[in-house]
């Protein structure tokens, strides 16, 4: 999608809004009852949170009874990263260890205290080292920890081996969370071929509006004894407060649209983002593709030319009416190193230069030759004349 010819790469970011999910929304303002009330106006509002449940339960292949509907995925993950998030009738967790590569949701949203967390180590692929995991764990005593991991990673795609993790920490009787708000669109996800004991997920990262998303429990066997938002007894007891029906609506027709045409889309993306590889080196060959030799999600390109800033690159792209990005949304507007390419070991003067590109939906091959088009500009601008002037 271009706005006024703009041409959007930032679908990590948020992905825009899909036609079908507006029309969905539009339906559920106008459902006047609040989904609480057992009069018929509420229960059309009922109906559509549960028609809802269903269609992003089916997204990760759980049911629906074990989803709660959130604000989004850092009010999700807040949620489940705590010590009461338990086996029925356990103890709950005594230690919280996170990927070193992890959303800052996760690694400052939790609600362990510091002395309970440690950060697993990635490899400069950006794996998490399952050595390390695995020589942890051993020590571990039986349920004591909860992990946290992303499925991929925000700001450079990488995917990491998830039911290996699951099956080290489920060794130890240990929990583990698995962030997949940006996996959701771009990759398969079933909860129990993940060996996750809970999954999160955020409604714009897929086409649906921004201020929905939901924790995913693997059993109802699961519980977080401790809730985040206190109150009423909305979302079955989980969650208080009367739930956002027409975002909600929004976020189940995005996981319907998303789920019957993912297969599809995956492989579009992969031929678009392989092009943009392409054209990338074409103008800049020195160029650095951030993860290269891992599995990284078919629509995600992070990426440094040498000696170029990406502050100063992404003004250029910008002014060619390109929108990327230089990292996580999150820091947008901060523009400091990435702790995912600290943690990487990534040379500092190309951390400073890594941009992404993450294509969705709208994207189109005119996109990418309008992309190959600015890299040329951009290149040319500012890096050969920089080189010619040195």
């Amino acid at each position: 999608m271009a706005s006024s010819g703009r041409v959007y790469l930032d679908h990590n970011a948020t992905s825009p809004l899909r036609p079908e999910v507006a029309l969905a929304m539009a339906r559920a303002l106008e459902l006047p009852g609040n989904p609480s009330s057992v009069h018929a106006e509420g229960r059309e509002a009922r109906a559509a949170i549960e028609a809802a449940r269903d269609q992003v339960a089916a997204l990760v292949g759980a049911r629906a009874k074990n989803v709660t509907f959130t604000s989004g995925g850092t009010e999700a993950s807040n949620m489940v990263l705590s010590p009461t998030f338990r086996r029925l009738g356990g103890a709950g967790c005594r230690t919280l260890i996170l990927g070193a590569t992890e959303h800052p949701c996760g690694l400052y949203g939790h609600r362990f205290g510091s002395d309970q967390v440690e950060i697993a180590p990635v490899d400069s692929n950006g794996r998490a080292d399952l050595t390390w995991v695995e020589e942890r764990l051993s020590r571990a005593d039986a349920g004591e920890v909860l992990m946290s991991l992303q499925l991929a990673n925000n700001e450079t795609g990488i995917v990491q081996d998830i039911a290996e993790v699951a099956r080290i920490v489920h060794a130890k009787a240990g929990l583990l969370h698995v962030d997949a708000v940006q996996a959701a669109a771009k990759l398969p996800i079933d909860i129990a071929s993940l060996g996750a004991d809970a999954v999160t997920l955020s409604a714009h990262k897929i086409g649906g509006p921004k201020g929905a998303g939901a924790v995913i429990l693997a059993s109802d066997q699961l519980e977080i004894a401790d809730r985040l938002i206190r109150g009423g007894g909305q979302e079955r007891g989980n969650r208080a407060g009367t739930e956002n029906v027409a975002a909600i609506a929004g976020f189940g027709e995005a996981a319907l649209i998303v789920a019957a045409n993912l297969d599809g889309e995956a492989a579009r993306l992969r031929s678009l983002r392989d092009r943009a590889e392409r054209e990338l080196r074409k103008a800049a060959p020195e160029t650095i593709i951030i993860g290269e030799r891992s599995e990284r999600l078919p629509n995600t390109l992070a990426f440094a030319i040498p000696g170029l800033k990406a502050e100063t690159a992404l003004i250029a792209f910008d002014l060619q009416g390109i929108a990327l990005s230089s990292g996580s949304a999150c820091s947008s507007g901060k523009v400091k190193r990435s702790h995912v390419l600290e943690a990487m070991g990534v040379d500092p003067s190309v951390a400073d230069g890594v941009l992404r590109v993450s294509l969705g939906w709208t994207s189109t091959e005119e996109h990418l030759h309008r992309f190959a088009e600015a890299c040329e500009k951009v290149v040319d601008t500012l890096y050969r004349r920089k080189a010619s002037a040195a």
